[in-house]
């Protein structure tokens, strides 16, 4: 799966499950979710499931770190890292 298929996923995810007021489209993929878009805590456990759920990649303990989830940039890279090659 390419970079540009994941950051669409990624996008669509985001704004499905957060319900969030802006377009998947519109989202910048470098801005960080938390302060562009008002991503809490329990918004990031959220996007754990379902990063689970659309991309069948298993999210575990150690991988909860903000970095790994702090914009669509990171979450594609996480992503990308744990999917078969």
């Amino acid at each position: 799966m390419d970079n540009a298929t994941i950051e669409a996923k990624l996008k669509d995810m985001i704004v499905g499950r957060l319900f969030l007021a802006v377009a998947p489209a519109d989202i910048v993929t470098d801005a960080s979710l938390i302060d562009a878009y008002g991503v809490d805590s329990v918004c990031l456990l959220e996007l754990v499931v379902g990063l689970e759920e659309a991309f069948g990649v298993v999210v575990e303990d150690g991988d909860f770190d903000v970095r790994n989830f702090i914009s669509v940039a990171a979450l594609r890279d996480f992503v990308k890292a744990r999917l078969p090659a």
